[in-house]
C-alpha cells in the first residue's frame, strides 16, 4: 500500500501534467488520478493544486516530492547497478547547450568522447535559449551562470571569467576607464542584453551600457574590439588569447565578477545511465583543466 501512488504522483509533479505522467507510465490519466486522489487520501494530506490548466505542488507535496524522486532514483540505480554491471556504454546521448559554448569548449570534447567509445552516437542541439529537456527528450543540457530552481539535478562542471577589454588603439585615443561610471564616457560593444555584470564592494552589480554596436556573436563583438571600435565584456575562451598576445588590454580588473558556474543539468526522469554518468564525468575532468 505504501508504495501505491508514488510513482503516479512523481510522474505529474515533474511533467505537470495527469496526461503526460499517463502516457510516461503507460497507463490511463483516469487511473493516474485515482491513484494520486488515493494517496493524498491515505497521508491526509493535499499534495498538488490542480487547475483546467496547470498542475502545482502544494508546500507539503513539495517535501514528499523530494522524499519520493529519491526514494525511486534509489531503485533506478539499483536496477541499473545489476543490469548494466558487464554492460559497454553504448546508444543515443542527446544533449543541448549554449552556442558558442558549444561550439568551442563542449563538442570537442564529444568528439573526443565518442573516439573512446565508439558505440556512443551524440545528437546536440545548440542554443541560447533555454530548452525544456523533458519535452524534447533531452539527456542532458549544459547551463552556465545561477541556475533557477526546479525539478532538476545539477552538477558542476568548469567555471568562466567575463573579461572587459579593448584594444591599444582604442586606448591610445579614448583612454582608459577606472570606474563603473566612466564606461559612459565609452563606446561599448553590446551582445545581447543592455548591461554587464560587475563585482563592486562585495556585492554584484549590473551595469547598463550603451553604444554603437550590438551583435548577437561573440566572433564579431571580438573582431570589433580588435578594430578600436569599442571597449567590450566577453568570457575568456573569447579573448584569452587576444589577452595573452596583447591585442586587447584587460580594464576594470577590480570590478571583475566572480567566475560564472558552468553545469550539466538533467532531469530526475532521465536518471543518470551509465553513458551519461560516464560523459558528465568525462566532462567534469576535462573541462576543469586550466
Amino acid at each position: 500500500m505504501k508504495w501505491d501512488g508514488i510513482s503516479e504522483f512523481v510522474y505529474v509533479t515533474e511533467y505537470e501534467s495527469f496526461t503526460q505522467a499517463a502516457k510516461k507510465l503507460s497507463i490511463s490519466t483516469a487511473q493516474v488520478s485515482r491513484q494520486v486522489s488515493a494517496l493524498e487520501q491515505r497521508l491526509n494530506i493535499k499534495l498538488l493544486y490542480r487547475t483546467t490548466r496547470r498542475v502545482s505542488l502544494t508546500e507539503e507535496g513539495r517535501v514528499f516530492y523530494q522524499h519520493c524522486r529519491g526514494v525511486l532514483d534509489g531503485l533506478d540505480a539499483a536496477e541499473q547497478a545489476v543490469s548494466n554491471l558487464q554492460s559497454k556504454p553504448q546508444g543515443m546521448i542527446k544533449l543541448t547547450a549554449p552556442v558558442t559554448y558549444g561550439e568551442r569548449q563542449l563538442l570537442p570534447l564529444m568528439n573526443d568522447f565518442m573516439l573512446q567509445y565508439s558505440d556512443i552516437e551524440v545528437t546536440a542541439f545548440l542554443s541560447n535559449q533555454k530548452i525544456d529537456l523533458i519535452e524534447g527528450g533531452y539527456d542532458l543540457a549544459i547551463r552556465i551562470g545561477k541556475l533557477r530552481d526546479s525539478t532538476m539535478m545539477a552538477k558542476k562542471l568548469s567555471s568562466r571569467t567575463n573579461f572587459v577589454c579593448a584594444s591599444p588603439s582604442y586606448i591610445e585615443k579614448y583612454g582608459i576607464p577606472h570606474s563603473l561610471t566612466e564606461l559612459v564616457q565609452h563606446n561599448c560593444l553590446l551582445g545581447t542584453l543592455d548591461y554587464w555584470h560587475f563585482k563592486e564592494a562585495g556585492k554584484e552589480r549590473n551595469v547598463r551600457v550603451t553604444g554603437t554596436v550590438r551583435y548577437n556573436s561573440g566572433y564579431s563583438l571580438v573582431d570589433a574590439a580588435l578594430k578600436g571600435l569599442g571597449i567590450v565584456q566577453l568570457p575568456d575562451y573569447y579573448v584569452q588569447t587576444h589577452l595573452e598576445s596583447g591585442e586587447l588590454i584587460s580594464l576594470l580588473d577590480t570590478y571583475r565578477e566572480h567566475r560564472e558556474e558552468i553545469w550539466a543539468v538533467y532531469p530526475h526522469n532521465r536518471h543518470l545511465s551509465p553513458k551519461i554518468r560516464l560523459l558528465v564525468d568525462y566532462l567534469m575532468e576535462h573541462l576543469s583543466k586550466p
